[in-house]
């Protein structure tokens, strides 16, 4: 007898997109099994006949892909082909990935790819609390008023949440290194914001053990052996 997956997880682990994104796509019926369409919840074969968005889908045989790519300025971290300097496109890898997590269009630095979905859920929830760690520098002095404060817990009154607590040192009279376990919207920006600082430049140097280090900007590498054991015994235990 066949082994049965679930159909989201079936999308996942064939690289097409995240758990969540199969599951939105399986509701706007852009998801076909056996000529039929789908429905939430239900499981298939790697024998059946699996389409998404009219494309044949299959997770047999399929490599496992990682990259650590140092992106640049004005890239756009989605997979969505029609947003203008959209990363997938811009990098042009040969085969179907995705990013894990983003970075703002002003922002640079390290990015996952992967077409594996449950390492992006595992990695991106903020539940597990992975942490990422930035160099940011700003438009005027920093204080050490700044650095206890932002380290504290911010109220975003935009977003109306208060960040976690987080490790910030102070590297220069206008520079700083962060290190964050959740990942709101434009967060960084947003903290220093509140205190009067307006961020100049914003670098994601680290997430989880996987470095940037000396990448140069707009390559990318693949994720060695050693650091994939290293990340995935840190996922142990992680929610998807």
């Amino acid at each position: 007898m066949e082994e049965l997956y679930r159909l989201n997880k079936y999308l996942s682990d064939a690289g097409v997109c995240s758990r969540r994104a199969a599951d939105a796509a399986i509701e706007a019926g852009e998801v076909t099994v056996n000529g039929e369409l789908a429905v939430m919840g239900m499981k298939v074969t790697v024998s059946d006949e699996v389409r998404y968005k009219g494309q044949i889908v299959s997770n047999v045989g399929k490599k496992n892909i990682l990259l650590a790519y140092n992106k640049p300025a004005g890239i756009v971290c989605t997979a969505e082909k029609r947003e203008k300097n959209n990363i997938i496109e811009h990098i042009n890898y040969p085969e179907r990935i995705y990013p894990i997590g983003r970075l703002d269009k002003d922002s640079t630095g390290l990015i996952l790819l992967t077409n594996q979905g449950d390492l992006v859920n595992k990695i991106m929830k903020a539940v597990n609390a992975h942490e990422k760690e930035y160099i940011v520098t700003v438009d005027k002095d920093i204080t050490a008023d700044f650095i206890k404060n932002m380290s504290s817990g911010v109220y975003l009154e935009e977003l109306e949440v208060t960040t976690r607590k987080c490790r910030v040192t102070k590297t220069g009279p206008k520079e700083f290194k962060i290190v964050l376990t959740q990942g709101l919207n434009r967060q960084i920006r947003r903290m220093c914001q509140t205190f009067g600082y307006r961020v100049r430049t914003l670098k994601r140097v680290r997430i989880m053990n996987i470095e940037l280090g000396n990448l140069k900007e707009d390559t990318y590498r693949d994720v060695n052996s050693k650091e994939i054991k290293e990340l995935m015994k840190m996922l142990e235990g992680s929610k998807n």
